[in-house]
């Protein structure tokens, strides 16, 4: 069994599988092209989502498809000439969303989910890193009662089969938990359990420094340059090689460029988000984040101000940021909150990494022994990045994992 491990993605996925092996006695190396923390880790909408336990499916109704089709909408967006490299994945996101088989991954979703809060505050009690994580939950808004009312019997079903906490808040409720709120509202449905992230890159950054206090390696480097190196692995750091008897490949979207390689070529494709903070006009709070379903973009206080999240994006991997959801989505948000001027002058951009049964991949790396991979979290990078690291960590040292891991291997494509 290696005792040597070169972790390659340093996002919150990568950070905490890091952590978890050096905790179970591994030597380890982090290496990545940037800082900690800087790639899609860096964006999100800062939520660590316990609510989440139902993942996104692709849609199945023809007016849905309609509306995505018109390419004019806040949460979905496409460069045309991009679709022809999507075909492939997103039909069989489609194939994995038919009911039936939506269920099973709903089902080894949810196991994943339902462990976030006990294993984001497992690491971070009584570090910086706790002061980050604040327990307000968030809010989704609701302009028709009809779909309040099939939210709330969602919700209610979530409550009951996974243990999820919420409260139903009508109009006057909704007033009353968010008074400079300028639009009126049929009602929200405030998940109570979920952490609000006040700073999502330092939260990543915190975790790093417990790594790295306790002897972890953070090294810069390019881990496309992985190769084996006898019966180990090798990859090219800044400051020269870096080797190592086994490597995790936790690289988000950009995995399979390394996987492809050692023969393992997963239908990994990656959706563009982009954000952009405000500040508040005069006295003006927002408490807590929330997203308006009716024009479907996420508000969230942070340190840097209000942070303004957009939808999905498909465009080719190398095509210059087109952030025209931001520029769709920021007129309606001055419509719902009293927003001052942008903080920054230019849009962040991210690609988050999705795999079309809408679970990631944890385990061995096929037909290449003491390789690993922790990658294809989508939206739930930052809300699962504890759990993948303590499941891989007991896979690859011994011990039983604590949730069954075979929903998530990687030979299931």
């Amino acid at each position: 069994m290696g005792q040597s491990v070169l972790v390659l993605g340093a996002g919150m996925v990568g950070v905490s599988v890091a952590l978890h092996l050096q905790r179970r006695g591994r030597s380890v190396v982090l290496l990545d092209r940037q800082g900690p923390g800087e790639g899609a880790s860096f964006g999100n909408g800062g939520l660590i989502q316990r609510e989440a336990v139902f993942p996104h499916p692709f849609p199945r109704s023809l007016g849905e498809l309609r509306r995505i089709a018109g390419n004019r909408a806040i949460d979905v967006a496409y460069h045309p000439l991009a679709l022809p490299g999507f075909a492939s994945p997103l039909l069989r996101y489609w194939w994995h969303s038919e009911p039936r088989r939506y269920l099973r991954a709903q089902e080894a979703h949810a196991r994943l989910i339902e462990t976030c809060i006990d294993e984001h505050l497992a690491l971070a009690r009584g570090t910086e890193a706790e002061a980050l994580l604040r327990p307000i939950g968030w809010m989704r808004l609701y302009s028709d009662p009809q779909m309040l009312e099939a939210a709330a019997a969602q919700a209610e079903i979530a409550a009951r089969e996974h243990g999820v906490g919420y409260a139903l808040l009508d109009g006057e409720g909704l007033a009353a938990a968010e008074p400079h709120l300028l639009a009126r509202r049929a009602g929200a449905i405030h998940w109570t359990d979920p952490l609000s992230v006040s700073d999502p890159h330092a939260l990543t950054m915190a975790y790093a420094r417990l790594f790295e206090a306790a002897g972890g390696r953070f090294a810069l480097g390019d881990a496309t340059t992985l190769r084996r190196a006898g019966a180990g692995w090798q990859a090219q750091g800044k400051d020269g090689p870096l080797e190592a008897e086994e490597v995790v490949i936790a690289l988000g979207a950009a995995a399979a460029r390394v996987t492809r390689p050692l023969g393992y070529a997963p239908p990994l494709f990656g959706k563009r988000g982009y954000h952009m903070h405000y500040g508040l006009q005069g006295n003006a709070v927002l408490h807590r984040p929330l997203l308006d379903t009716e024009s479907a973009f996420l508000l969230a206080p942070m340190r840097a101000g209000i942070r303004l999240t957009t939808g999905a994006e498909f465009a080719g991997p190398d095509a210059p940021p087109t952030p025209v959801q931001l520029e769709r989505a920021e007129p309606v948000a001055r419509r719902l909150l009293p927003l001052a001027g942008r903080v920054e002058s230019v849009p962040w951009m991210g690609v988050r990494p999705c795999m079309p049964d809408m679970l990631p991949v944890i385990g061995r790396l096929p037909g290449q022994p003491g390789a690993w991979c922790a990658f294809g979290h989508a939206h739930q990078g930052l809300t699962l990045g504890p759990t993948t690291g303590r499941l891989l960590a007991e896979m690859m040292t011994g011990e039983a994992p604590f949730l069954p891991p075979e929903p998530y291997r990687a030979e299931r494509f």
